[in-house]
């Protein structure tokens, strides 16, 4: 009977995310607010009976009753969640926020499958961030000094990275942590109020000069630290702030030369990296070793099939790592390639959310940190999944609120709240122009009938 259960299940599951996924593209041409209100609580319905059904399978497959309790815990931190923002911030984007629950909600649902213990741990780590997160939208709303601390992002950063390179263990062929932290993640969220602050408003060639000096001491860093996924991620977040603040394609082109150039230098130099592109070229002929994880990845991936084989019906605990950067081979193996597709169409939804964002927002500050933090989310999710599937080789990055790794979850929860403050700072534009609209439309009728008056 459970396993009847089981195979109805992954169909249950695949059904509901498909239907969250329409919703949110849909949900993007809607113009009625209450029709928005509805499918936005439609989501959360979906949401719940997602977790609802998945849970109950893994209850009935392990009998652990602490997989209820972890469930009633995570049912408490979603609502608390959703009541908070809509008691706080009534201008907050609540799709933003519903598929940040989304992908929360498949991450805990993977993690509880792999390992209860590391589940409850990354849900201690999402409440805090998320308890911090809540005081972050009022602080981009109302601390306007924040683009003047351009050589404290600098500073913070370097600093930051410089410790990890001297001080920081070898971890999987790369120096990544202190203490349990990974600094590179929160420097991310430095890094592009760095670029921000130094290329917004008079824009000069100096400035681009010292923009470039500073990214390339964070790049330099991580690449000597061989924290190769976050240095290509902040790479990709330079060059794209360069070229939208200068629209100057000779800089796209430059940056795009000169990575190609450090790429090939970088395959020279560590043994490390020319690892990685062996196991990415042919990984049967190095499968005892290099090419080991990416093997088991593929087979995982290649197991699942459309429909997956259901939850705790595979084996992803042969992936080594697999809590952390191979997290979506393990969903491609038991909730299988649709479902899959679904987590990278939400991914991709919460992408051109933050590039609308960045279009639609007036201060340029603003505009530069929203499109920054957006190009640094889509690159990390493509490195995660690229890597996974063969597409590109091993970065060694998480998939964001998926993976296990709490620096990982703690910066991207910080990340959404700036978001969410530019979303209701670009509310706050639209009102201003809106009530300056209606002033002149005031003076003009004014001006109209008093010239009518004057003719009578």
């Amino acid at each position: 009977m459970i396993n009847v259960i089981v195979e109805l299940s992954k169909y249950v599951i695949l059904t509901l995310m498909v239907v969250y996924t329409f919703h949110c593209f849909y949900m993007v041409k809607k113009q009625d607010e209450e029709e928005k209100n509805d499918a936005l609580r439609q989501q959360l319905m979906l949401i719940f009976f997602m977790d609802f059904t998945a849970f109950l399978v893994i209850y009935l497959k392990t009998n652990n009753f602490e997989v209820i309790i972890f469930y009633i815990e995570m049912m408490v931190f979603f609502a608390a969640i959703q009541i908070l923002y809509r008691l706080f911030y009534k201008k907050a984007s609540l799709l933003l926020l519903n598929n940040m629950c989304m992908l929360l909600s498949i991450g805990f649902v993977m993690l509880a499958r792999l390992d209860l213990e590391t589940a409850t741990k990354q849900l201690l780590i999402a409440a805090g961030g998320s308890a911090i997160a809540l005081v972050i939208p009022v602080m981009i709303r109302k601390m306007k000094f924040l683009r003047r601390l351009t050589w404290v992002y600098a500073g913070i950063g370097i600093l930051l990275l410089g410790a990890v390179l001297v001080l920081a263990k070898t971890s999987y062929g790369a120096k990544l942590s202190l203490m349990g932290i990974q600094p590179s993640e929160v420097i991310k969220l430095t890094f592009v109020f760095f670029m921000a602050s130094i290329l917004s408003g008079m824009l000069t060639f100096r400035k681009v000069v010292l923009a470039t000096i500073i990214a390339a001491l964070h790049v330099g860093i991580l690449v000597l630290s061989r924290d190769l996924g976050s240095a290509v991620i902040f790479f990709a977040a330079y060059l794209i702030m360069i070229y939208v603040a200068t629209k100057k394609v000779a800089y796209l082109g430059l940056g795009i030369a000169g990575g190609s150039v450090a790429s090939v230098i970088a395959y020279q130099l560590f043994g490390h990296v020319r690892q990685r592109v062996s196991a990415w070229k042919d990984p049967m002929a190095v499968y005892q070793n290099e090419g080991y994880q990416i093997v088991q990845s593929l087979f995982a991936i290649g197991t699942g099939g459309w429909f997956g084989m259901g939850l705790c019906q595979g084996s992803p605990e042969k992936i080594p790592v697999v809590k952390n950067d191979f997290i979506f081979s393990a969903i491609c193996e038991e909730m299988g390639g649709i479902f899959a597709i679904c987590l990278i169409l939400v991914c991709m939804s919460f992408f051109l959310m933050i590039v609308n964002i960045a279009i639609q927002i007036k201060n340029p500050f603003y505009k530069l940190i929203a499109l920054g933090l957006g190009t640094e989310y889509a690159f990390q999710v493509f490195l995660t999944i690229g890597g996974a599937t063969k597409f590109i080789p091993l970065t060694g990055v998480t998939l964001p609120l998926v993976s296990y790794g709490g620096s990982s979850v703690m910066s991207t929860i910080l990340m959404l709240a700036i978001i969410q403050g530019l979303y209701i700072l670009r509310e706050d534009e639209d009102e201003e122009i809106e009530r300056h609209r209606k002033e002149a439309a005031k003076r003009a009728f004014e001006a109209e009938e008093a010239r009518r008056a004057r003719g009578c």
